[in-house]
């Protein structure tokens, strides 16, 4: 079992910046991936992007491509999300989780991860 503990979301005022934090513990799972995930009030859940865990290579989503940046420590098992540039439709809880396996196609896909968070609240003003 792995638990994941998302933190650094607050209020902030558009054009700002934030950086979320994910950290890991439990049993450790070396390799697989974890994700960045966002839900809004009446929205369906949305990938924000996803990282390799053993590459760092990283992936995202169109709305938030050249604002937000994955990486991660893997000797503190934390992934982190630095959000730029934040506008009000960024507004969402904020949701990590692991997927076990590394590579997949549709990686956008909250169904093909394994482990969540409890999120953590991003509300951007105007």
């Amino acid at each position: 079992q792995v638990q994941l503990v998302e933190s650094g979301g607050e209020l902030v005022q558009a054009g700002g910046s934030l950086r979320l934090s994910c950290a890991a513990s439990g049993r450790t799972f070396g390799s697989g991936a974890m994700g960045w995930f966002r839900q809004a009030p009446g929205k369906e859940r949305e990938s924000v992007g996803r990282i390799t865990w053993s590459s760092g290579g990283a992936y995202y989503a169109d709305s938030v491509k050249d604002r937000f940046t994955i990486s991660r420590d893997t000797a503190k098992n934390t992934m982190y999300l630095q959000m730029n540039s934040l506008k009000p439709e960024d507004t969402a809880i904020y949701y990590c989780a692991v997927d076990k396996i590394p590579y997949r196609r549709r990686w956008y896909d909250p169904d093909n991860y394994d482990y969540w968070g409890q999120g953590t609240q991003v509300t951007v003003s105007s």
